[in-house]
């Protein structure tokens, strides 16, 4: 998360929801919506959201990947790649 989100409280958001999330798309940064002071919620653009969707899965993916190397069912990288050059030859 940013390190200084912006702040809107959800009175604001309420009065004037279309330039708020002008304000989100604009600024392409996470918008921290608070309820009577405190945070409640978080507003944020469909970019933003599917950005950090995709950079999660790619976490998962390494993850995923880790644990197969500690568990000896990983492959190794020279065979790999060779079956990759393989299947772009016949392409």
């Amino acid at each position: 998360m940013a390190k200084n989100p912006t702040k809107i409280p959800v009175s604001d958001l309420k009065q004037d929801a279309s330039a708020t999330l002008k304000r989100v798309r604009k600024s392409k940064r996470p918008f921290i919506v608070t309820q009577r002071g405190k945070p409640a919620a978080v507003l944020l653009s469909v970019d933003a959201y599917e950005k950090g969707e995709h950079e999660r899965d790619i976490l998962k993916l390494l993850a995923l990947g880790e644990k197969e190397i500690a568990a000896g069912k990983g492959c190794d990288l020279d065979d790999v790649l060779a079956e990759a050059d393989a299947l772009l030859s016949k392409a």
